[in-house]
């Protein structure tokens, strides 16, 4: 069977003959013969659960539920490079990782034209649950996420085999100029950024330091490939209930840290964050040390790790401040968590600014 080329249209991903070739690549031999659709989800990209029926039945390891993931209308097609680095993830590097995340079993991209497709088994079907801001997570959950970063950072830790990788370069900016500064005070002076205290208001001030974070960040060593983005709604509970990642667009060559406290703080409420940040730092350290010194690495200082705190939580403030496509009542819950976060650090001073 030739390999499936990449559908731009959706209706083309979900035919039997496309589906067929695609996931033939996996699983030899498969006949799709039915494809039933699903629930639809479509902001930027369209996410889409089906089912399919095969000649001979679904094959052994393959779930017939699955979700696609693609950016097919006319609409989304200009924003499809967004998907492009996760789509790469899955493709390339997901299984190497052994983090825990979408069991992916299609995810190509055209080369020619950017059109990218992600198929991956079903998350709902399976018994697991997608999260955000709003849900309860516990300081226990957050150190099982977090031991998945650490098996991420420890696995592609310096890889030279990473180092060059075009997909895999910074996603931090430019995010500078008139357009992100009316995002930022759109959400500063309504509701939605409420609970952002005071002293971290000034636009201009958090501009020029997250424009200060993204430099610093190109130019540290060493670098791992972080997830870029893993806020509590960017990890679903699997069938066994186990915290695991999801939605890889912002996955890069960076400083472990830009995780590690944008992680904790977006995912615990502000008292338990302050509660039990410190013994979940440890705890990241302790996973990551132990895989590091297996290839003789150490394992950033403490000192080190407080500071990649401090600058991570700015990471994870500043993507919120200027987020317009979520609902508001998740971004006011994540600005007052990590907004809150980066007064306490005192983060605008930890880049200089």
């Amino acid at each position: 069977m030739p390999d499936a080329r990449v559908p731009e249209q959706l209706d083309e991903v979900l035919s039997p003959e496309w589906l067929t070739a695609a996931l033939g690549r996996r699983f030899p031999g498969i006949e799709v013969t039915a494809v039933t659709r699903g629930p639809t989800v479509s902001r930027i990209s369209t996410n889409v659960r089906f089912a399919i029926t095969c000649a001979g039945g679904v094959p052994d390891g393959l779930s017939p539920d699955l979700c696609v993931k693609g950016y097919f209308s006319e609409r989304t097609m200009p924003a499809r490079h967004a998907g492009i680095p996760e789509t790469l993830f899955y493709r390339d590097l997901a299984e190497r990782t052994g983090v825990r995340t979408l069991r992916g079993v299609y995810a190509e991209v055209d080369g020619a034209t950017g059109a990218n497709v992600l198929i991956t088994q079903d998350v709902i079907s399976d018994g697991g649950a997608f999260l955000d801001g709003r849900h309860p997570y516990t300081p226990d959950q957050a150190a099982e996420s977090l031991e998945q970063l650490a098996r991420l950072h420890t696995a592609t830790w310096g890889d030279p085999r990473l180092a060059d990788a075009d997909w895999l370069s910074s996603r931090m900016g430019p995010r500078s100029g008139e357009v992100w500064r009316r995002k930022i005070e759109a959400n500063y002076t309504s509701d939605t950024g409420a609970g952002v205290p005071e002293q971290v208001r000034d636009v201009g001030r958090i501009m020029a330091a997250y424009g200060a974070l993204a430099a610093l960040v190109a130019d540290t060593t060493p670098w791992t490939i972080v997830h870029g983005d893993p806020h509590v709604g960017n990890i679903f509970l699997d069938g066994a209930g186990r915290p695991s990642l999801l939605d890889w667009q912002l996955v890069q060559r960076a400083p472990w840290y830009l995780d590690t406290g944008y992680h904790i703080a977006s995912a615990l409420t502000v008292a338990d964050r302050r509660r039990h940040e410190d013994d979940l730092l440890r705890h990241y350290l302790e996973v990551l040390g132990a895989g590091l010194r297996t290839t003789g690495v150490e394992p950033p200082s403490w000192d080190e790790a407080r500071l990649g705190v401090r600058r991570s939580v700015l990471h994870g403030c500043y993507l919120w401040s200027i987020t317009s496509m979520v609902d508001p009542a998740v971004t006011r819950v994540l600005l007052e968590r990590l907004g809150t976060a980066v007064a306490d650090h005192e983060s605008l001073a930890s880049v200089g600014s």
